[in-house]
C-alpha cells in the first residue's frame, strides 16, 4: 500500500518562506535605514541644482528617487539566493515538504516589505524639505512601487540561479542593464530635450512609464500615464515570476 503526500498549501508555503526572509530584517532594521543613504545623497545634491524660478522640484524629483531606490533595492537581491545556492542552504530547503513555487515566491514578496517601508521614510524625510504629496495619490504611489520592486527582484532571483556558480556575471549583467534604464526612464534628469534616439528606447522602457505615474500620482493627477505605468509595472511583475519559476524548475529537475 503506497501512500500520497498531502498537497502543500502554496499560498501557506509562499507566507512562511517570506516570514523566513523578513527575519534578518527585522532583526536589524537598520539595513533598510542603511539602503537609503544612496536616494537621500541623491535628494540632497541633485534636488537643489532642478529648482528652477522658485519653484520646489520635490514634485518632480522625489518620484523619480523613489522608483530608483526601487530599482537599487531590489536588482541586486538575487545574490543572496547565489549565496544560498552556493553553500547549499537552497538545497537543504529542497528537501522540506514546502511547495517549490513558494520558495521562490516567498521570496519575491519579501521584497515588497522593506520597498514600501524605505519609500515611506524617504517621503517623511521630503515633507519637511517641501514635498506636499497628494495623500491618496502618495499610498497608490508607494504600492505601484511595491509591485515593480516585486518584479525587479523576480528577475535577479531568477539570474541568480541561471548563473548560480558564476559571481562574475551576476553583477556583470547586473551593473550592465542598471544605469541604462535608470538614465533611459527620466528618473533623474528630464528627456524632453535628449536626442530622438534616446527618447525613442525610453518608451520601452518600463520605468518611464512608472516614473511617469508616480510624479502623477504625487501631484493628485489620475492620468493615462498612471494606467501605463501600473500596467508597466504589473507586467514586469507577471513576466519576472514566470521566468524566475521556470528557472527554480528547471534548475531543480
Amino acid at each position: 500500500m503506497t501512500t500520497t503526500s498531502p498537497r502543500r498549501n502554496v499560498v501557506a508555503d509562499t507566507v512562511l518562506v517570506m516570514t523566513r526572509e523578513l527575519r534578518p530584517v527585522l532583526g536589524d532594521p537598520f539595513s533598510v535605514v542603511f539602503g537609503l543613504v544612496q536616494p537621500l545623497f541623491f535628494l540632497l545634491l541633485f534636488g537643489p541644482l532642478l529648482a528652477r524660478d522658485g519653484t520646489s522640484p520635490w514634485a518632480w524629483f522625489v518620484p523619480g528617487i523613489l522608483v530608483m531606490t526601487s530599482l537599487f533595492g531590489t536588482a541586486g537581491t538575487g545574490s543572496n539566493l547565489q549565496f544560498d545556492l552556493q553553500n547549499g542552504t537552497h538545497e537543504r530547503l529542497l528537501v522540506t515538504p514546502l511547495a517549490r513555487s513558494a520558495l521562490f515566491l516567498g521570496r519575491a514578496v519579501k521584497e515588497f516589505v522593506p520597498l514600501v517601508a524605505q519609500a515611506v521614510l524617504i517621503i517623511a524625510v521630503t515633507i519637511p524639505l517641501g514635498l506636499r504629496p497628494d495623500p491618496l495619490g502618495a499610498v497608490q504611489g508607494v504600492l505601484l512601487l511595491g509591485v515593480l520592486g516585486l518584479g525587479i527582484g523576480s528577475f535577479s532571483y531568477a539570474l541568480a540561479i541561471v548563473v548560480r556558480d558564476q559571481d562574475w556575471i551576476f553583477w556583470t549583467v547586473h551593473q550592465t542593464l542598471l544605469f541604462p534604464l535608470m538614465i533611459l526612464s527620466g528618473m533623474l534628469l528630464p528627456l524632453e530635450q535628449a536626442p530622438g534616439w534616446m527618447r525613442a528606447i525610453s518608451q520601452v522602457n518600463p520605468l518611464t512609464h512608472v516614473v511617469n505615474a508616480e510624479r502623477d500620482l504625487f501631484a493628485g493627477q489620475l492620468t493615462s500615464d498612471v494606467a501605463l505605468g501600473w500596467l508597466a509595472a504589473v507586467l514586469t511583475a507577471v513576466v519576472g515570476i514566470a521566468v524566475g519559476l521556470r528557472a527554480l524548475a528547471k534548475s531543480t529537475r
